[in-house]
């Protein structure tokens, strides 16, 4: 039987069994029982040899224990004695220092003495080498070897190191320097020839020569001038061509970017640090310029005309932006192993010419856009043409202004914020202010100030209409307005909200120097990025913007105040736009009031005085002048009716932006406020009670016929109110409750009434009061 099972980890006594019977079942069903009888038989013998095994097993290791207590012992003793041999050994090396302590200081000393004989030995021979170096190197300067003279004078240098304490170390060291001088002057023509021919293997012999000698700066220097020089008589012939001033620097950009590229290839193989180098190149051939930079701007600004100033600039401007770009992309992948420093000065030198101008640009931003809207035409000769233009000229406003938002971006790259608002505020103050001049020009051409004498009455509702217009042409302002301040506010912080660091808080006068060092810190400084002219030209202006930009990311773009004063200025013009429509509309009313007092029959006394004291008032007809307000106010509605049906959100955002004279009194519940028409005609309804009212107290005398003529007048103006939906101003109708009182009642009726109103009529119609 196969007993290894048994030994197994996952060794299972029932699946034993069942694999142990199962093949008996199968082959022979009747002798199970036999066969387990077998198999507890041999489960026994193989128990048993187990036992056998494990009783031998003991017995071994039971004999086998005193040896190893008897080895363990003996180790126990070997361990004593070398404990004992190493405490002997450390008494004899404490002994033996104690003895030799004098004898190791005396050797000690000798071999101080030695070292210094040894560096006298050699300071004799490098002195003697000097002597043989410096007998010599006329002789090696005949040879005209670059090669050979640069070694030997390297030698020197060496021998030289090592004579620091000698009386005449300085002198040696000015000759030395003289021999350098001679090697580089003796050098400098094949030097500048290898420059300009760019002699890859002649560069490199130079290159090797010159860093043993420590004189490399003065190599880039040759390296430098000669390729500055070719650079800026590029320049010097572009100056004289006839191409104009932004083709100019557009070819001698390119010729610089093309420089970069080919320079920093041919650099790469000669010296260490060719980023450097060539960045240093271009700085120098910008500042050696001639004409320079500036110079040619000045020249160039103060030959455009004033209109076309701004612009001159920004063409100028764009062609160094360009190169800035150009330069950037190509620098970008290799700034790590460039010198930030000096590609901070290239980006200085590029830019920088433009840094007078871009501080300026508030005053040159306002100095255009006044000259563009000086031409925009506002006055014309008939009031339509006048409406027209005025309804035109607001596209070519906010045309204008985008455009500056435009220009300030691509000039200023959004730093020329604060700069920008002014030049708007001027650009809206003086389009408000032409604005406002075109209106009252409107109201002298509807004779919107003349009281006309006479009674004729016509009606002309032109002058509504055309105010309307102008109405709308305010609504459309201030919507445009609105969203022009959102767009200005949403590209602002687009642009210039990346100067606006995440730690900068207005309250801290640090935080314009916390979030510089914040940058200079970060591992992806890109100085083509940083430029920022505002912060070393302008200080406050620059903490000014970083204030609102704050404020813009904290309240949201849609809740800036950048347009505050326009858009005040622009409500102030619809205001006026609103007076101007009202005046149209209450021109003809006010012409008819002002004859109330005027009219003879008030005082007259004919004939049938005495008659007509009897009639009762129903009997009386309301006057001529009456009745033509009365029909003009019926006909409002007609007119006001486009303010309800008419689908122009413009003209609905001045309505309600608008205010209207008259407005109702106080303790009044009408609902008036929700129907503009309603609101308007409620407004020149007041006028009209309000004028009607101050005309009647200029009345000097009213007869009892007049008084009741009066009365009648009055309650035809009420009806007429009463029809349109509106009631009777108090007064009017304290004025015509004293009308109708009779004489005997007057005094019990005007107790109620205010005293001085009561004593006015009591006057007018001569009763004792």
């Amino acid at each position: 039987m196969d007993f290894s099972k048994f030994l197994d980890d996952d060794f299972d006594v029932k699946d034993w069994v069942n694999g142990v019977f199962k093949t008996v079942q199968k082959d022979a069903p009747g002798k199970v029982d036999g066969h387990a009888a077998t198999l507890v038989m041999k489960l026994q013998l193989f128990i048993q040899e187990v036992n056998n095994a494990i009783e031998e097993s003991s017995h071994q290791a039971l004999q086998n224990m005193p040896r190893v207590l008897r080895d363990v012992e003996a180790l126990k003793q070997e361990a004593s004695f070398l404990k004992e041999q190493m405490v002997l050994v450390k008494e004899d090396i404490r002994k033996f220092e104690q003895d030799t302590v004098q004898s190791m200081q005396v050797l000690v000393e000798i071999d101080q003495v030695k070292s210094r004989m040894q560096d006298a030995a050699e300071a004799l021979q490098e002195a003697d080498k000097w002597s043989t170096l410096s007998a010599d190197i006329e002789e090696t300067f005949k040879t005209q070897d670059v090669v050979v003279i640069s070694s030997k004078l390297t030698s020197m240098q060496s021998s030289l190191a090592m004579l620091v304490d000698t009386p005449d170390y300085s002198e040696k060291c000015v000759h030395l320097e003289a021999l350098k001088n001679r090697l580089e002057a003796m050098a400098s023509p094949q030097i500048v020839a290898t420059f300009n021919s760019q002699t890859l293997e002649q560069a490199k012999v130079f290159v090797k020569v010159f860093m043993e000698i420590d004189r490399m700066p003065q190599l880039l220097t040759y390296y430098y001038k000669c390729h500055k020089g070719q650079l800026v008589t590029v320049w010097q012939d572009l100056c004289q061509s006839e191409l104009s001033l932004d083709r100019q620097l557009t070819e001698f950009y390119d010729t610089l970017l093309a420089t970069w590229h080919s320079q920093l290839q041919w650099s790469s193989q000669v010296f260490k640090n060719p980023y450097e180098i060539v960045t240093v190149l271009l700085i120098q051939t910008l500042g050696a310029m001639v004409p320079s930079i500036p110079v040619c701007l000045s020249t160039g600004m103060e030959r455009a005309g004033q209109e076309a100033k701004l612009l001159t600039l920004l063409d100028l401007y764009e062609t160094a932006a360009h190169f800035a770009k150009g330069l950037e992309a190509a620098m970008l992948p290799h700034l790590g192993e460039s010198n930030l420093l000096k590609v901070g000065e290239l980006v200085t030198a590029v830019y920088g010419s433009y840094r007078p101008y871009q501080l300026q640009y508030g005053e040159l931003e306002e100095s255009h856009l006044l000259i563009q809207i000086s031409a925009v035409p506002l006055e014309r000769g008939e009031v339509m043409d006048c409406v027209q233009e005025l309804s035109h000229s607001v596209n070519k406003l906010f045309s204008l202004a985008t455009a500056a938002v435009d220009r300030c971006i691509k000039l200023t790259d959004g730093l020329g914020m604060c700069g920008l608002l002014k030049a708007l505020k001027a650009l809206f103050t003086k389009y408000v202010s032409d604005f406002a001049g075109t209106l009252q020009s409107i109201r002298k051409k509807c004779k919107l100030e003349d009281m006309p004498n006479g009674s004729l009455f016509q009606e002309d509702w032109t002058a509504f209409q055309n105010s309307v217009r102008i109405i709308a042409t305010c609504g459309e302002l201030l919507r445009q307005c609105g969203a022009y301040e959102q767009q200005l506010a949403n590209r602002f912080l687009l642009t210039a909200g990346r100067y606006l660091s995440d730690s900068y808080s207005p309250s801290s006068l640090t935080g314009i120097q916390e979030a510089s060092a914040t940058d200079r810190r970060s591992s992806t400084r890109n100085p083509w990025q940083e430029y920022n002219y505002l912060l070393k030209g302008n200080a406050a202006e620059y903490a000014s913007l970083m204030e609102m930009l704050y404020n813009l990311k904290e309240k949201g773009t849609g809740n800036s105040s950048l347009l505050a004063e326009p858009r005040s200025a622009l409500t102030r013009l619809n205001q006026q736009a609103h007076q101007l429509a009202f005046d149209s509309v209450f021109l003809r009313i006010k012409q008819q009031l002002v004859l109330v007092s005027k009219l003879e029959s008030w005082s007259s006394s004919g004939s049938g005085e005495t008659l007509t004291e009897a009639l009762p008032t129903f009997s009386l007809s309301p006057l001529e002048y009456i009745t033509n307000i009365g029909q003009y106010i019926m006909s409002l509605p007609l007119h006001l009716e486009p303010f309800v049906t008419q689908e122009d959100s413009a003209l609905e955002l001045a309505l309600h932006a608008g205010k209207l004279p008259f407005p109702p009194e106080q303790g009044d519940d009408l609902p008036e406020l929700d129907n503009i028409a309603d609101y308007w005609l409620g407004s020149v309804a007041r006028a009209t009670m309000q004028t009607y009212c101050d005309v009647i107290l200029q009345i000097p005398e009213l007869t009892p016929h007049s008084t009741k003529q009066l009365a009648t007048d009055i309650d035809y103006l009420s009806n007429v109110m009463d029809a349109l939906g509106l009631q009777p101003s108090r007064m009017l109708q304290q004025i015509v409750t004293l009308l109708k009182t009779k004489p005997e009642d007057y005094r019990q009726t005007a107790k109620t009434l205010p005293r001085r109103l009561a004593s006015t009529f009591a006057a007018m119609r001569r009763l004792d009061y």
